[in-house]
C-alpha cells in the first residue's frame, strides 16, 4: 500500500455531520456519501460504525476548527510532532506497522480531536494535516471493507493527550477480540540484554558471567540477542532461515539456559522469523516464497507470511528452539518487513494475525509461567497485545531523549504487556551522573540494560545499582499510576506520575514541577537535567515537609524539615533524588 496524500480541495465534496464538540465527520462508500452511524457510549466516548459491501472502497472525513492547535501525536510519529499540512501527512498501518490512532491538542495541552480505530488488523491509509482551503485539521481514513462492520472511538475532549487516550486504551482494551497475552513477573523486572554489551561477539561464558552480575542488581530477564545462531559473525543476514545454534559459542545452549535459570533469570533468545538468506541451507526450500529483499536486514529476502508454508516453517522453529533449549520465550525481530507484500494482493495483516496467534498457541503450551515475547516499534499497535507483551522502544543506542519518547510513546497505546526501553548503553569513561542518566530517562518503563556490567568502573557500579533500587521502589507507581508525561512536541520534558498518596516527577528539563502535597503526601522528585536544582510549584502552601536529597550514587547528600509553599527552587543533585514527606501525613 502506498500512501499518497492531497489536499482537502482536490477530494471530492461531501455532507459533514457533527459527532461531538466541534468534530465533524463524513462517509463515503464507493465514493457515495452515507448518513453516519454513531453510538454513546457510557464512558464518554463515541462510536462511529461503518458497514459496507464487502471489497467496497471506505472514506472516513475528520475534520475540526484549528483554534489553538499546535501538535498531532500519533504512534508511529516519530520526530514529526507538528502540524503537517494536508498534502504531507500520510502514513500505512496495519497489525505490524503502527495503528490508525491519532491525537490533535492545543497549547494548553488540552485535546481537539482524539480518535482510534477499533479494528487493527485492517491494513488502512492515513492521510491527515492542515487543510490550507478551509482552515481545519483534517484525518482522512481509507480502507477496503470487509465482512464486519469497521468502527472508530472517539474520545471527548481531555485535558492532555495521556487523559484522552487512557480512556481509548479503556475502550480498545474491552472490545479486543483475543486478550492480551498475559505477562509473568519476569517481564516487569529489569532485563538484561546482550546487544550492546557483546554484540554477535557472544559466547555462553560471558553470558553467565553477566548474568550472575545482573541477577545481583535486581534483573530478572536475560535476552540472548543476535549471534547465538550460526552464520550469526558478520551484520548481514544472508545467513538467516535455519536457526541452528553456533555450537563453538554455545556448545550445550539447553545447559546455558539452565544454568541462568538457576540464578533466578528467566531467558528468551532472538529471532528475526521472516527472515531468509541465499547462504541458509533453507533457501532452496523456501525461496518461492522470498521473492523481495528485507528493507531493513541487509542481504536477506522476506518470507510471505501469507503462504501456509511460511507460517508452518516459522511456527516449527519457534517451538524447536523454545523446547529444545528450555527458553521462557523470543525476542521477535523485523515483523514489519511482512509489509512489503502489502500490495501484493490478500491480507497481510490477516495472514500475520494467524502466524502470530498460532505462535501465540504453541509456545503457551510450552512455557509453564506463559511465554515471553517480545516485540518493537513500530509493530506494537494495540492489537499486537494479543500475541506480545514485552512492548520495546525501537534501537536508539545512547540516546536518553529518543528512549523517554519512545517508551511514552509506546505506553500511550499499551492495552496489556510492559512497555521496555531499548537496552541500555553510554560510554565506558563515563561520569556516574551521566551514565546513570539514561536509566532516569526510562524509569516509566521496564529498563533493559546492555553493559558489561563486570567493567563498570566503581561509581558506575553504585549509581546504577541505587538507581535500580529506586526503580523497583517507584515502578508501582511509574509504571501502574495515572501518568502525565506532556506535550508530545515538547519531548515529555516532565513525567509525572500518582497512585494514592504517592508521587513521582521525572524532570529532564528545566521547567516548574507542580506538587500536590495534600493529594499526595509523599513525593519523589528526580532531577534527570544537568543543573543542581528544581523549581517546584506548591499552590496550596505552606506545607510542612521533611526533605531527604541523594546523589547519583544514592548518597545523602541533606536531610532536613522545611516549609513550602508557592514556586521555590530546592536543591536535587544531577542525576539525584529528593524524597518529600509532608507532615500532616
Amino acid at each position: 500500500m502506498t500512501s499518497t496524500a492531497v489536499t482537502t480541495a482536490e477530494r471530492p465534496p461531501a455532507p459533514t455531520h457533527r459527532l461531538l464538540d466541534q468534530v465533524r465527520v463524513a462517509v463515503l462508500v464507493d465514493g457515495t456519501p452515507l448518513q453516519p452511524a454513531v453510538r454513546s457510549l457510557p464512558d464518554g466516548t463515541h462510536a462511529l460504525d461503518v458497514s459496507a459491501p464487502e471489497g467496497a472502497a471506505v472514506e472516513i472525513r475528520l475534520s475540526t476548527p484549528l483554534r489553538d492547535a499546535v501538535g498531532y501525536w500519533y504512534p508511529d510519529c516519530g520526530w514529526q510532532r507538528a502540524l503537517p499540512p494536508d498534502w504531507a501527512g500520510a502514513l500505512d498501518t496495519c497489525l505490524v506497522r503502527g495503528a490508525a490512532i491519532g491525537c490533535l491538542y492545543e497549547t494548553s495541552g488540552a485535546t481537539l480531536l482524539t480518535f482510534a480505530a477499533q479494528d487493527h488488523s485492517a491494513e488502512v491509509r492515513t492521510v491527515f494535516g492542515v487543510s490550507e482551503q478551509h482552515k481545519q485539521f483534517v484525518v482522512h481514513l481509507e480502507l477496503t471493507a470487509r465482512d464486519e462492520p469497521y468502527t472508530v472511538i472517539l474520545a471527548p475532549r481531555s485535558a492532555s493527550p495521556a487523559a484522552a487516550l487512557r480512556v481509548v486504551r479503556r475502550r480498545l482494551l474491552a472490545s479486543s477480540p483475543l486478550a492480551p497475552l498475559p505477562l509473568p513477573g519476569a517481564g516487569r523486572t529489569p532485563a538484561y540484554s546482550t546487544w550492546y554489551s557483546f554484540g554477535q561477539d557472544v559466547t555462553a561464558a560471558g553470558v553467565e558471567r553477566e548474568a550472575r552480575l545482573a541477577a545481583d542488581l535486581g534483573c530478572g530477564l536475560v535476552i540472548l540477542d543476535d549471534g547465538w545462531q550460526r552464520g550469526g559473525r558478520e551484520r548481514g543476514y544472508a545467513w538467516a532461515g535455519d536457526w541452528q545454534v553456533d555450537t563453538e559459542k554455545f556448545p550445550d545452549l539447553a545447559g546455558h539456559v539452565h544454568t541462568v535459570h538457576e540464578l533466578g533469570l528467566a531467558y528468551i533468545a532472538w529471532l528475526g522469523p521472516l527472515l531468509l538468506g541465499p547462504a541458509s541451507p533453507a533457501w532452496e526450500r523456501l525461496s518461492p516464497y522470498a521473492l523481495v529483499p528485507s528493507p531493513t536486514a541487509p542481504g536477506a529476502y522476506v518470507l510471505d507470511p501469507r503462504h501456509c508454508e511460511v507460517r508452518a516453517h516459522v511456527v516449527d522453529t519457534c517451538t524447536r528452539l523454545v523446547a529444545d533449549h528450555g527458553l521462557d520465550g523470543l525476542k521477535l525481530d523485523f515483523l514489519d518487513d511482512a509489509t512489503v507484500y502489502a500490495d501484493a494482493g490478500g491480507s497481510v495483516a490477516e495472514a500475520m494475525a494467524v502466524l502470530l496467534g498460532d505462535i501465540r498457541e504453541a509456545l503457551t503450551a510450552l512455557c509453564p509461567q506463559g511465554p515471553l515475547i517480545e516485540l518493537r516499534q513500530p509493530y506494537l499497535g494495540p492489537g499486537m497485545s494479543a500475541y506480545g507483551n514485552l512492548l520495546r522502544a525501537t534501537d536508539c543506542p545512547a540516546d536518553a531523549t529518543a528512549n523517554r519518547v519512545r517508551t511514552v510513546d509506546a505506553a500511550l497505546t499499551a492495552i496489556g504487556g510492559a512497555v521496555h526501553s531499548d537496552m541500555l548503553m553510554w560510554d565506558p569513561d563515563a561520569e556516574p551522573e551521566w551514565a546513570v542518566r539514561q536509566l532516569l530517562a526510562v524509569l516509566h518503563a521496564v529498563p533493559q540494560l546492555s553493559c558489561r556490567i563486570g567493567d563498570l568502573t566503581a561509581s558506575q557500579h553504585e549509581a546504577l545499582a541505587f538507581w535500580l533500587r529506586q526503580w523497583k521502589r517507584l515502578a508501582p507507581t511509574l509504571l501502574d499510576g495515572d501518568v502525565e508525561p506532556g506535550r508530545p512536541d515538547e519531548l515529555y520534558p516532565v513525567l509525572q506520575a500518582h497512585a494514592g498518596e504517592h508521587q513521582v516527577a521525572v524532570v529532564h528539563a528545566d521547567r516548574p514541577v507542580p506538587l500536590d502535597l495534600l493529594s499526595h503526601p509523599r513525593a519523589d522528585l528526580v532531577n534527570a537535567t544537568g543543573a543542581d536544582t528544581l523549581v517546584c510549584n506548591v499552590p496550596h502552601g505552606p506545607v510542612e515537609a521533611a526533605i531527604t536529597a541523594y546523589d547519583a550514587r544514592g548518597r545523602v547528600t541533606g536531610s532536613w524539615v522545611r516549609t513550602l509553599g508557592g514556586p521555590m527552587a530546592l536543591t536535587v543533585p544531577r542525576s539525584g533524588l529528593l524524597s518529600i514527606l509532608a507532615a500532616h501525613h
